[in-house]
């Protein structure tokens, strides 16, 4: 289940922006998973996330929305929270109804999945919400209507007709997303500020596999424990980036930090010299190098160090001066 709903989340719009929560867009994004194996028996299971961070999760055994974090209600009261569940209660009752009475009339055949995506941005308002049946996207809501989906099946067609005929639930559907979403993340980013704005620095470290039969080596960057998820991974020979570096997919640790490796294909002989190095917004500016074959510094250190050096050397200078005069004067004496 948990592979599923990662896999979901990849094909739907990232939110990108700097530490800061009021300039960063953060995407507020409802996921739901119906399967139903025949016309008696379904599940439906739900989760929310803010950002990157799982703020709720609604189990098909529950008849509430539990909260993951415990800002999760954000600035809404009890009342308005409570309002809402009834909403999605009724909502997830009659979504089933709707599916089984669709799969009857057009002879759908079983087992089927349907994947539902909605939610906001609160910059640059962006709302939305799509429907995927056995992992094809087929329709979605635009404004006050549900629209067919490029290379729908056409049975689509029907059930695009008989929804939008419904103008109580398009009134709903457009009064959820333009306006309770957006009014429930400005309380998230609220509630919730002091963890989104955390910053976790990255652990990084090298390590290589040789292909086989080739000659060459597989040189890997793992980039691992860093928070917010946005970061640059490269591999380097002095300032120029190797454009052959391929990065894998992010992938979550258990702290809610990420994971992410940069790989470079190079002959075995052409190894030395390379490195790798990362961005975070974590590192103030200092970037994170590692040398291969060598230690990993950054490039802030480096710079402290050499402006150590010069100043050591003028001191030494200083007090090479002072000694010749001073050893001068005592010579007149």
């Amino acid at each position: 289940m948990e592979c599923r709903w990662f896999l979901l989340l990849w094909v739907l719009p990232q939110a990108w922006g700097s530490s800061e929560v009021l300039q960063r867009s953060f995407l507020f994004h409802y996921l739901q998973i119906s399967s139903f194996t025949n016309s008696s028996w379904m599940r439906t299971d739900a989760l929310a996330w803010l950002g990157e961070l799982q703020t709720h999760s609604w189990s098909n055994a529950s008849d509430t929305i539990s909260f993951v974090k415990p800002w999760a209600q954000g600035t809404f009261s009890s009342q308005q929270w409570v309002h809402l569940q009834n909403i999605f209660r009724v909502f997830r009752s009659s979504f089933t109804r709707d599916i089984q009475e669709f799969a009857k009339m057009l002879s759908l055949e079983y087992p089927m999945e349907l994947q539902l995506s909605g939610g906001c941005e609160v910059h640059p308002g962006n709302v939305f919400l799509h429907v995927a049946y056995q992992g094809e996207y087929i329709l979605s809501f635009q404004g006050t209507a549900w629209e067919l989906a490029p290379q729908a099946p056409h049975w689509v067609d029907f059930v695009i007709k008989v929804l939008n005929q419904d103008d109580g639930s398009r009134e709903t559907v457009q009064w959820l997303l333009s306006d309770i979403c957006p009014q429930f993340l400005n309380g998230l980013l609220e509630t919730g500020k002091s963890e989104l704005e955390k910053q976790v620095k990255p652990k990084a470290w090298l390590s290589s596999r040789p292909i086989p039969g080739s000659g060459r080596l597989l040189l890997v960057c793992h980039v691992s424990g860093f928070y917010p998820q946005p970061v640059w991974v490269m591999w380097m020979r002095g300032e120029q980036e190797q454009l052959g570096t391929q990065r894998g997919d992010f992938l979550p640790n258990g702290d809610e930090t990420w994971y992410l490796q940069a790989t470079l294909d190079v002959a075995a002989g052409e190894a030395a010299g390379l490195a790798c190095r990362v961005k975070h917004s974590s590192l103030g500016g200092q970037d994170l190098v590692l040398y291969w074959g060598g230690s990993h510094t950054s490039v802030g250190l480096v710079i402290l160090a050499v402006l150590a050096c010069l100043v050591l050397l003028f001191v030494l200078i200083l007090g090479f001066y002072w000694i010749k005069r001073h050893c001068s004067y005592d010579d007149i004496l």
